[in-house]
């Protein structure tokens, strides 16, 4: 093999790995933010079933469904809380 085919192959093998890393990161992220909505939402879901009948009711939309899910349960407690000095 010639020098320049070998430097060339590697180059490009660089670049691929530069090119996998810039972009995998974000992929993480928005995987963690689509898990951590999931998991809220099942977590809002739950809350509305447990106590509907008590009349509580927390409504579904992208704010308490990340406040659900990056805070977990500490997040929905919060969120009755705040449901119930509200209303």
């Amino acid at each position: 093999m010639e020098t320049k085919t070998i430097i060339l192959s590697l180059l490009g093998l660089l670049g691929l790995y530069l090119f996998g890393t810039i972009f995998a990161r974000p992929l993480v992220l928005i995987g963690r933010v689509g898990i951590s909505l999931l998991v809220g939402g099942l977590l809002l879901a739950l809350v509305n079933v447990a106590c509907g009948g008590l009349g509580l009711h927390i409504a579904i939309n992208p704010v308490t469904l990340l406040t659900a899910g990056i805070l977990q349960i500490p997040g929905v407690v919060l969120l009755v809380l705040v449901n119930y000095m509200v209303l």
